[in-house]
């Protein structure tokens, strides 16, 4: 009986736990809440810099865009601790390619150095 209450109880922690999102599910959610203009989900999945870019862009688009993003993936990698997705939406006619960190074990968004070379 003590084995399947333990049995039982690690379960439980199990299912409970926080699952950490992927550096391509982070990705999707910056985009759809920078142009839906959810600015709270914005902050939490990118890094302070990046936060201050995306909002100085985001106040020279006048209206929120609710339609769906068609998020597609092109390419993506990772290397410890960053990684880089290439992706379109319907929301650009090109594609394109946002940086990601490791911050207290999840992905943010951040910014691309000057002269920093994309890995594809």
């Amino acid at each position: 009986m003590k084995k399947i209450i333990f049995y039982f109880l690690i379960l439980l922690f199990i299912s409970c736990s926080k699952t950490e999102l992927s550096h391509v599910e982070t990705v999707q959610i910056v985009v759809e809440s920078f142009y839906q203009k959810d600015n709270s989900k914005l902050k939490q999945f990118t890094t302070t810099e990046s936060y201050e870019s995306f909002i100085a862009v985001q106040n020279l688009i006048t209206t929120a865009n609710t339609d769906a993003s068609d998020f597609k993936v092109l390419q993506e990698t990772a290397d410890g601790n960053t990684a880089w997705v290439k992706f379109t939406t319907s929301y650009e006619d090109k594609p394109e390619t946002f940086k990601l960190v490791q911050e207290n074990n999840k992905w943010k968004v951040t910014e691309t150095g000057l002269r920093e070379k994309i890995p594809f």
